[in-house]
């Protein structure tokens, strides 16, 4: 047998020694925040564990065992003929639980009498959390953050996107919180991951980056959508060396009328979007724009939406919250065009 505890610090600063890492709650506790990677090999599905709890707590803690025992062997069982017939004796997988305790010591007992190299994180997803955020007001320092700066549409993550491409490090906020930032944000079809799961998000990718090479970041808001960045990074990228992306209005225009091209498709979809900022605008003005984006008329909305809504802000808000904005350096694409940016982030990845 082979089962081995290891704490959540020792799990954060090995975690990708490991094989697999598994979770053995149930879907609905791995949906809403997981380790990066892991995998759901649930010892109790949602409908077991609520009937399972409600014997615990209507009748005992022996009888709630006694049907919980049953049912966590033959998902485990199910486990090891679905998943393990082609693992090797040197596989090595993390298991956890919500608390390091009967989920996961079941899941991990049987694994380990097999013959596998099975660690079992003390405290569970619980401890490892906590850890979690420790090492992200750690991590969240310690790189030189290069902060894109331009008002919307101007390009910032097409940036983002080439510079990854050149081999830059990037961290892209936007991407990992599922949406695009602004009121508008929202990507049909894309669900944002709750906030414990966007700090684990978060965590994993300054984990895996390298402090001795600078990160490029978007200059963004506190919020992304309906989840916040951590007040740790915030402080972090505000305090940063920033880069002004330059684009004209009509480079601007052009680009977001590709890069939200599904707004421009489906305009009704646009509209009931727009609604987000009758309290902002006024129902006469968002109205306004609804009627024009409904004939076909989406370039002059995104036009008046720019120098109307989104430009009369920005540059305070940039002065306010980054303290180099002042010193930023200018970068003019020579258009709004992919190929564009991706000969800016060359120049850039060549003379950092």
């Amino acid at each position: 047998m082979s089962l081995t505890p290891v704490t959540a610090s020792e799990a954060i600063s090995s975690l990708t020694s490991y094989s697999a890492v598994i979770d053995a709650r149930s879907p609905s506790e791995y949906e809403l925040d997981r380790l990066p990677h892991a995998l759901n090999w649930p010892s109790l599905n949602d409908e077991e564990r609520v009937r399972v709890g409600t014997i615990y707590k209507q009748v005992n803690a022996f009888e709630a065992r006694k049907i919980g025992g049953a049912l966590v062997a033959r998902n485990v069982a199910n486990h090891i003929e679905a998943h393990c017939q082609d693992k090797t004796k040197n596989w090595k997988p993390l298991i956890y639980c919500w608390r390091g305790g009967k989920r996961s010591g079941s899941l991990a007992l049987i694994l380990g009498q097999i013959g596998f190299d099975v660690h079992l994180i003390e405290g569970g997803y619980k401890a490892f959390r906590a850890e979690m955020l420790l090492d992200l007001e750690r991590l969240a320092p310690l790189f030189d953050y290069r902060v894109v700066c331009a008002p919307t549409g101007s390009g910032k993550t097409r940036l983002l996107h080439e510079l990854n491409k050149a081999g830059a490090q990037v961290l892209d906020l936007e991407a990992l919180a599922n949406h695009r930032s602004s009121v508008l944000g929202l990507v049909p079809g894309e669900v944002q991951p709750s906030q414990k799961q966007y700090d684990m998000r978060i965590w994993g990718a300054l984990k895996s980056l390298d402090p001795a090479r600078p990160v490029f970041v978007e200059s963004e808001s506190k919020k992304v959508g309906n989840v916040s960045i951590p007040e740790c990074l915030i402080a972090a990228m505000r305090a940063g060396q920033c880069l002004r992306l330059d684009l004209p209005l009509a480079g601007r225009v052009a680009l977001l009328l590709e890069d939200y091209d599904y707004f421009v498709k489906d305009a009704e979809f646009f509209c009931k979007r727009l609604d987000v900022l009758i309290p902002l605008r006024g129902r006469a003005i968002v109205e306004g724009w609804q009627h024009q984006a409904r004939n076909g008329q989406m370039a002059d909305v995104v036009e008046d939406l720019l120098h109307n809504h989104y430009d009369p802000s920005y540059l305070s808000s940039m002065v306010r919250n980054f303290k180099q904005y002042g010193l930023a350096a200018a970068y003019a694409p020579t258009s709004h065009s992919h190929e564009a940016f991706a000969k800016l982030a060359l120049d850039l990845v060549a003379n950092p």
